[in-house]
């Protein structure tokens, strides 16, 4: 049976494992020898690292960097396929965390990796669908599903705070208060930590939390009321206006 650290040692560039884990499912801090690119086929996953927290739905892939340090929870059952690189596969591999798109030809790559032996010959057919996957993880747009979290302490408790109950509406007075600080240093400190002011932050957060009741099969309505918002059309157009299309296209 295939298992992540075995496949770190294996000498090919590419090797996948498919994985199902349960709803509430928690897996700790760890690190990879290469690197990975996570891909949930059903259920939606959320991947947190130093940077902040990753909102990873259907038809989205996490490109994680080999050595950094991450950890994953399960919103719903979730079954994970995951394909991991060496980090010197290609010259041009994102060095960055990064949510990037699926394509139906990258999916369906993925899934045929899924059925090819972990020591393939590098010049059978087998070595040259591992060598077109790679070649289209370097041309898949990026998704903006990152909630970046600031590394102040006093901040992000604060962030933790909201993305725990996202209809949080008080003032900004209010949150500066929270973290003990005046309104100036909050305001500034959080857009040195986050590049992003804290109300451009908090809305992002909960086009994200309602991204991943979205995907779970919520009602547009009920979802937009449960993260904040005033109304379900406020929510649309905010979310149309972020991520290009409405709630109702983007799966």
């Amino acid at each position: 049976m295939k298992s992540s650290a075995a496949l770190d040692v294996i000498n090919r560039p590419v090797t996948a494992l498919e994985d199902e884990y349960p709803k509430g499912y928690i897996d700790i801090w760890h690190h990879h020898k290469r690197s990975q690119l996570v891909y949930a086929i059903k259920g939606i996953l959320t991947i947190i690292t130093d940077d902040g927290s990753y909102i990873l739905p259907p038809q989205r892939a996490l490109w994680i960097p080999a050595g950094v340090e991450h950890m994953a929870t399960c919103r719903s059952d979730v079954s994970i396929r995951t394909l991991y690189i060496e980090p010197d596969a290609r010259a041009n591999l994102p060095k960055k965390c990064r949510v990037i798109e699926v394509s139906e030809l990258l999916r369906s790559l993925i899934l045929q990796a899924m059925k090819i032996p972990a020591e393939y010959n590098h010049d059978s057919r087998e070595g040259r669908i591992m060598r077109l996957i790679l070649d289209e993880i370097e041309l898949m747009p990026i998704e903006p599903l990152l909630i970046p979290m600031p590394q102040d302490k006093r901040l992000s408790t604060i962030c933790q705070n909201f993305v725990n109950d996202p209809t949080q509406n008080q003032a900004l007075e209010y949150w500066a208060k929270s973290a003990g600080m005046s309104l100036r240093t909050f305001t500034r400190l959080f857009r040195q930590e986050t590049n992003m002011s804290f109300s451009t932050w908090r809305q992002h957060a909960r086009l994200l939390e309602a991204l991943s009741r979205l995907s779970v099969g919520e009602p547009v309505t009920t979802v937009a009321f449960d993260v904040g918002y005033n109304s379900s059309s406020a929510f649309t157009s905010m979310f149309h206006k972020t991520f290009g299309v409405p709630p109702s296209k983007y799966f």
